[in-house]
């Protein structure tokens, strides 16, 4: 399994049946289809692209064409219980307002972003002196759409900046299972491939979650 559809299970795993849900940068709507089908959820997505839109709309998902980096202004305060920024956080031009824009439209989010404080990124840079291509990040300078890639330090200091909790946070790798950790930590910034946060507010009052065990486990 990829770390990109072991995030979608982990995803899952903390989404609540029933509740609102908006997928941004949803590409063409696997999770969305999946939120939907697992758990019943009120799925919206906004995507940039008119080829992902009209793949969404194919499947009877409601999606609008739209720019995290504009358009959730557009969405009223507290719209939703969850907004969903998967893999794409490293690709808008400011991923500071659209993470606080996510916690005003939605009780909580779930972020997951490719590690560039990790070992492979770090040892490439050191014995090549470029950029970096690794599995969580395969596409070469050129032609990827990363343009603010962070590591889960930086991560996680503009989480404090921003006054945000971090209820909990997971590493994903490619073939293997999420693991829980604790993104503060000098040694998971070496061994995150990939990592998923879900965030609230400070003072955000913890809405129930599903019964049957703790996130991550």
């Amino acid at each position: 399994m990829t770390a990109a559809h072991q995030g979608y299970r982990e995803i899952l795993r903390l989404v609540r049946p029933g509740a609102r849900v908006l997928d941004v940068g949803c590409g063409e709507g696997e999770l969305l289809e999946l939120l939907r089908t697992e758990k019943d959820v009120d799925a919206r997505g906004i995507e940039i692209s008119a080829a992902g839109v009209a793949a969404c709309l194919a499947k009877g998902l409601s999606v609008m064409q739209g720019d995290a980096d504009r358009d959730l202004a557009e969405f009223p305060a507290q719209a939703f219980d969850y907004a969903i920024l998967s893999q794409t956080l490293q690709q808008v031009r400011e991923p500071r307002k659209v993470l606080s824009d996510l916690l005003r439209l939605a009780d909580r989010a779930i972020v997951s972003f490719p590690n560039f404080g990790h070992w492979r990124v770090r040892l490439q840079l050191i014995t090549t002196g470029r950029m970096p291509t690794t599995e969580a990040l395969p596409e070469p300078w050129w032609e990827t759409a990363n343009i603010h890639l962070c590591t889960l330090r930086d991560f996680t200091t503009l989480c404090t900046d921003l006054d945000l909790t971090i209820e909990a946070a997971a590493a994903l790798s490619d073939n293997q299972p999420a693991r829980a950790i604790d993104p503060r930590k000098a040694l998971e910034n070496w061994r995150a491939e990939s990592a998923l946060f879900l965030l609230s507010r400070r003072g955000t009052p913890h809405g129930r979650r599903e019964p049957g065990g703790d996130l991550f486990e």
